[in-house]
């Protein structure tokens, strides 16, 4: 996870507070060699879901991560699933970090948890460190890392890895198209006019699918982490999605986050401050994004209109979780507060791009 010196740790937001005697026993009786001193725990900024804080005791350092507080979905938020997801990944896909311990026991943070090693780098989302001159070779080189990285995720061979145990590849378009309109239809809170039409034509056009890899299915740059040079990709984070399945699926998530600078101002800002692909001159478009990762992967992107459109529909979905928990009071969160205009724009949005050609 980021160092404080980028900004992305802060004072662990009111309501979210852990008890620090009840945490530092625990570690205590299940870490061996743990330095002396008190407990410091500060929070991960970044994110709309789990809860991430940063430990440290002395010089050992470590990251907590914990479901977010209040009901959450059924299957969502499994903190013993991502543990197990990075023990397999770590050995053979390094940015993956390494975990450390899981627990079940909600007496310690009032929730099942899990620690894994804290990476430190640069992680960029909304804005370059200031020391950072930032070019367009700089920019490009970054987008190409991100091609790179997940042609590299999508070529590991999940057979060999116990993901085989707890993912379905066959059939697995049919399953995200149906689980995520039936996610929708719970979180439902308010009359969206081009939500119907936009479920019937994403059930009509769901595609065979060719292949199954690893796919990471929360890939962006607030979840990744680099050296001090930007020269290469040192961390990843939020393997909560994980699982094997369709990997233009995870494509097109990564193309839902990456904004250019001539889309609506709604679906730049949706999530708080312009990201940094349409801020900054360089950047990859996300045809070129796609075209980079095609040439690299061998995949055909014929249909990738698709993905893209289920993409979107899915971050309108996980943006409508939020704000139906907001709107129910299981979290005070003021982000969220308008997040429902943001889910608004999105599903329009989908629905614009579902017979748009690359």
């Amino acid at each position: 996870m980021p160092r404080q010196m980028n900004k992305d740790t802060i004072a662990v937001r009111k309501g979210e507070e852990l008890n620090l005697l009840v945490l530092e026993k625990f570690l205590r009786e299940n870490i061996e060699s743990l330095p002396g001193g008190q407990l410091e725990v500060l929070q991960f900024s970044a994110g709309h879901s789990n809860l991430t804080y940063q430990l440290k005791l002395g010089e050992w350092e470590a990251v907590l991560r914990r479901p977010p507080l209040g009901p959450v979905a059924p299957k969502a938020h499994d903190m013993e699933r991502e543990f197990k997801i990075l023990t397999d990944l770590n050995p053979i896909f390094s940015v993956a970090p390494r975990p450390l311990l899981f627990s079940d026991d909600v007496a310690v943070v009032g929730s099942p948890f899990f620690l894994m090693e804290r990476k430190n780098g640069v992680v960029v989302d909304t804005s370059f460190p200031e020391e950072t001159e930032v070019t367009k070779d700089l920019c490009r080189r970054l987008s190409e890392i991100m091609v790179e990285k997940l042609v590299e995720l999508h070529a590991l061979d999940y057979k060999h890895t116990g993901l085989s145990a707890i993912s379905k590849p066959s059939g697995f378009m049919e399953r995200q198209v149906h689980g995520w309109i039936g996610r929708y239809e719970r979180a439902k809170t308010d009359e969206i006019e081009v939500v119907e039409a936009l479920k019937s034509w994403l059930v009509a056009h769901i595609p065979k699918q060719s292949d199954a890899a690893i796919i990471h299915y929360d890939y962006k740059f607030n979840n990744a982490m680099f050296n001090e040079d930007f020269s290469e990709m040192v961390g990843l984070f939020d393997w909560e999605m994980t699982t094997v399945g369709d990997p233009l699926a995870d494509l097109g998530v990564v193309m839902g986050y990456w904004n250019e600078p001539n889309d609506s101002e709604l679906l730049i800002k949706g999530l708080g401050k312009e990201p940094i692909t349409a801020v900054y001159e360089g950047f990859f478009s996300r045809k070129q994004f796609i075209e980079l990762y095609a040439k690299k992967s061998g995949r055909d992107i014929t249909n990738f209109n698709f993905y893209l459109t289920f993409a979107y529909f899915k971050l309108a979905v996980i943006g409508q979780q939020i704000y139906y928990r907001y709107k129910k009071g299981q979290t005070s969160d003021t982000r969220f507060a308008n997040f429902n205009l943001f889910v608004r724009n999105l599903l329009v949005h989908a629905a614009s791009v579902a017979n748009e050609k690359l």
